[in-house]
């Protein structure tokens, strides 16, 4: 296999906690906690978990947005951490990012064609005249007319200004695409077209993505590869259909029992998970899902579970995922 096109590496982002009149530190929210990942050119990652378990973060800290406080992030065999400001623009351009909310997202006060010649702008590419036809030809690309590089973010619809900022996200032609919760905030017929759009632009231009989610049938549907993350760790990862069919982390296996089946004369046997997820700044020892698993033993609070090969498709990071898998198989 080739080189992987970004490598993740033990990456770790704490956030300082503050208090009192001088706002000293006293403590940390562990948002990110020795997270490593590959993702190889043309590939899909899926990046699963509940809200506030540090997926998002995980994606800005990749983009530098955020700075990780430690660990390493490779991109075709550089290390980001090390490079210059100059050096990060240029990889810019390879690394791009669409965001949950393209209101938030897009400059209110441009019109489309600013905001689609702005990269182009800032990487000083072509005259403005071309800028104008690259803006035109991004928008039929993504599904929208040509004429709409003359109006603003507000007179379109959720979905279309979705499609606007994928529009500005493929301008520079990347080879990573980070995916932030991107159709989360659409309704189920957009999010459709606008994933079905992310595949087909992915499959002409050889995209790389990286899909941060918490619809597990979304991202069964495009990735190639699911990282499951709870409390600022992953737990489990594997191919598609390895995490779908037979997973193994009992957090893995409540995920997947919450997922609708196509069939309404069907039900699946949901796991309701008890108890409030335990807080960032003070995370529990071991196995940080143990104060909610039903099947957590001693040994799930006092050791961190290692990384297990289950199969050459899925590893797992649980102490008793083979009586687990042993009981889903009988």
């Amino acid at each position: 296999m080739s080189a992987p096109l970004l490598e993740v590496r033990n990456l770790t982002k704490f956030f300082p906690v503050r208090a009192g009149v001088f706002l000293r530190k006293v403590g940390d929210v562990h948002a990110v906690d020795d997270v490593s990942f590959t993702l190889h050119r043309g590939e899909t990652l899926g990046l699963v978990g509940e809200s506030g378990c540090g997926k998002s973060t995980v994606g800005k800290t990749i983009l530098n947005l955020l700075r990780p406080t430690a660990g390493q992030v490779l991109f075709e065999g550089r290390d980001l951490g090390t490079l210059s400001h100059a050096e990060w623009r240029a990889v810019r351009r390879d690394i791009q990012i669409v965001f949950q909310d393209p209101m938030e997202s897009l400059n209110a006060r441009h019109t489309v064609g600013q905001i689609l010649e702005e990269p182009f702008v800032i990487h000083k590419l072509g005259t403005p005249e071309e800028r104008n036809i690259w803006a035109r030809d991004l928008l039929e690309r993504v599904g929208l007319p040509r004429s709409a590089v003359s109006r603003f973010p507000h007179e379109f619809s959720g979905g279309q200004r979705q499609r606007i900022g994928i529009a500005r996200a493929i301008a520079l032609k990347p080879k990573l695409i980070i995916c932030d919760e991107a159709v989360s905030a659409l309704d189920v017929s957009v999010r459709a077209q606008i994933v079905n759009l992310l595949l087909e632009l992915q499959h002409d231009m050889e995209l790389a993505l990286l899909f941060i989610a918490h619809d597990l049938s979304v991202v069964r549907h495009v990735s190639n590869e699911v990282a499951v993350m709870y409390l600022g760790r992953i737990v489990e990862r594997a191919s598609s259909n390895e995490i779908y069919d037979q997973p193994c982390h009992p957090y893995t296996r409540a995920l997947v029992s919450a997922i609708p089946l196509p069939d309404p004369g069907r039900e699946r046997d949901r796991i309701v998970l008890e108890g409030d997820v335990p807080s960032p700044i003070e995370p529990p020892s071991g196995c940080r899902f143990h104060t909610r698993c039903a099947h957590a033993e001693r040994v799930c609070a006092e050791k961190t579970p290692e990384w297990e090969t289950v199969t050459p498709w899925q590893q797992v990071a649980c102490h008793r995922w083979r009586e687990l898998r042993g009981e889903i198989q009988d």
